[in-house]
Order: structure tokens, then sequence, then C-alpha cells
């Protein structure tokens, strides 16, 4: 059975939850879909779907979408075509982003989207990206942050988005990231993102870059020393606005949350214990190393990578490294969310 179908009989809903929305993310690796109703910050899902597309094969050498990969991703738009027409969702958003946004050929590519799927297929920037998945991690915030960052590790780009909720009631924090329309300084009940960055490398191009280095270890190494000095600019500015306040890390990415489940020692992989884990700061190092050092094999073998993860977890754990090297918290809390959910609180906002 392809991906994370869970739907659900919508006469099991309380009465006070909303029609069905729909949100859509295709990424440099993976076709995503979400159907739910939203509830608050609850969503109580009615279709989803999931699967690795690798939309992003080759595009940093060719700097185009290769036609095999169009084809897997159209392929997995149709089965998500057919399921937003038998859910009749109210609203429905379906974005793109990095690799099509990156690619000589997105915009036709989109075309064919539409014209094959009839899913009209939004290429978004990376402040769009990033304020979504924002949005899509409010119901994590702890109360008590005064800054939050957030981070989505992709397969094409790394988003970071740092919020000022230090005039936001405690009680309202997590709600005020859902505003809209797209945060802004002084706007969102308060809320403002104080910075942001988008780093255009994720798992998927630092993989590319470092493929020749055939010993994990060495390329782990590389791949994190290669990130941090990417990063390096932003953690310098962010120092400056972060001081004196406290500072709330939430990870949102297949990167994060493999290493959250493999700290919860699961032999198979449970969303509702992972989604919220409060991560501590020395195990996602620790187990991001043990990860790293692993051979191919022993990485597909393992419970908590899987034959589907393991091409790219060194990539993953490199650089989740570098951002906890740049931001050594004494945790961090793990997202199992992101532009899907995103997408829908916005839409359900509006």
């Amino acid at each position: 059975m392809d991906g994370e179908q869970s739907p659900q009989d919508a006469r099991a809903f309380p009465p006070e939850a909303g029609e069905p929305v729909a949100g859509l993310d295709l990424g440099t690796n993976n076709c995503r879909l979400l159907i739910a109703r939203p509830d608050g910050a609850r969503l109580h899902v009615v279709d989803s779907f999931s699967r690795a597309v690798r939309l992003g094969d080759g595009i940093d050498r060719s700097g185009a979408l290769d036609p095999a990969a169009m084809d897997r991703a159209v392929a997995a738009l149709a089965i998500c075509a057919d399921k937003l027409k038998r859910a009749a969702p109210r609203r429905v958003r379906a974005v793109a982003t990095a690799a099509c946004r990156q690619a000589l050929n997105g915009a036709d590519f989109a075309a064919r989207v539409r014209e094959e799927t009839g899913i009209r297929l939004e290429i978004i920037g990376p402040e769009e990206e990033s304020r979504l998945a924002v949005a899509g991690c409010g119901p994590l915030v702890d109360p008590e942050a005064e800054r939050v960052l957030v981070f989505d590790i992709g397969g094409g780009s790394t988003e970071f988005v740092l919020l000022d909720l230090s005039a936001v009631p405690p009680a309202e924090r997590a709600a005020a990231t859902r505003a809209t329309p797209p945060l802004k300084e002084g706007a969102g009940h308060g809320a403002r993102i104080v910075d942001w960055a988008s780093i255009p490398v994720g798992v998927a191009t630092l993989e590319d870059k470092f493929a020749e280095i055939a010993d994990p270890s060495k390329r782990f190494g590389l791949m994190s020393w290669y990130f941090e000095e990417l990063i390096e600019g932003f953690a310098a500015r962010m120092a400056d606005e972060a001081v004196g306040r406290s500072l709330q890390l939430i990870g949102a990415s297949g990167s994060v949350t493999t290493i959250g489940a493999a700290h919860l020692g699961l032999r198979r992989y449970d969303r509702s214990r992972v989604d919220g884990l409060w991560l501590p700061h020395r195990a996602a190092r620790r187990i991001a190393r043990e990860f790293a050092c692993l051979s191919d094999e022993a990485r597909a073998l393992h419970p908590s990578i899987g034959q589907d993860r393991a091409r790219l977890i060194v990539a993953s754990c490199a650089i989740l490294s570098a951002i906890l090297s740049a931001w050594p918290t004494d945790r961090l809390r793990v997202a199992d969310r992101g532009l899907r959910e995103g997408l829908i609180y916005t839409q359900a906002a509006s």
C-alpha cells in the first residue's frame, strides 16, 4: 500500500469540526497530500497520501527536471487528484517547492500537471514555504518560549524562521503562528518574524554533492562542516536577536522524525508518539553520528531508517548536526507536520 493512508469516517467527527480542506506539497523528494477537517488546533484526517517521487533527481547537473522524475510525480499526483475528487474538500491548495522553482522547466511541468491531472500546482518561493512550515508547526509551540526557531529540512532546500512571541500572552502563542494574512513585522496577533533564511541545500542536493566520498563517517563530517558554513551568517544574526530570550527549536521533516523514532526505540514508526516529542540535544547528536557511521547495508536494515531513507540519511544527520551545533539548546521539539498542515490551517483561517 502506498504511503500514509489513514481515512476516517466523516460521521465520526464532532459536529464542530469544519468542512474538509486539502493541502498538497510536492517537494524535491516526496509528494504528500492531506485532506482534513480543521477543529481549532486539531485536524481530523479524512484521507492522506505520501509517495517518494524524487522529482529533483539530477537537477543540480542539468538544471532541469528529468523526464522520468516528472513521470513519477505525475503518477503520484494522479492518485492525489482521485482522492480529492472523492473527498470533495471545500478548499484545495497545491504547492511545489525547491525542485520546481529551481528547474528551468518547472513552469512547463506545472502546466503538464494541470493538463493531465487537473491539479493547479503553485510554485511558491522560499518565504512562503517558510511561512507555511511555521503555520503547520504552531500547535507545538511551548507557551513559555519567547523566541521560536522553526527549521524544515527538505530535499532541495532548508528553511529557517525565527519568531518573536514575547508580545503574545503565553496561552495564545501557538495560535498566533497560524495567523493569516502572511506573518509580517508587527502582524499576526503580536507575533512577528524577526529573521528567516532559505538555504538552497537539502538532503538530496547535499547527498549528490558529496556522493563520491565512499566512507560514510568522512562524508558525514564534510557535509556537516559544509552546512555549518552555509548557515553561519544566519546563526550570527540570530544570536543577537535571541539574547536574553527563552528559545525553542522545532524541527520538521523526516530527518528529525527518524531520529526521534530511534530515540524512542520504535520498531515500527508511530506518528502519535513522535509528533511533539521533546528530543534531548545530546541524544539527537549521538543518534545522528551513529546513523552516519553505519554501512549502507546496515542503514537499510535499521528499523528506524529502512530502505527508503537509507540513501539520504547521512545527509539528513549532517544537516541536523550542523543545526544543533549552531543552536545548542537542551532539547528540540520533533514535528511530524509541516507544509500540508500549514496549507490547511491558513486556508481554514481565511
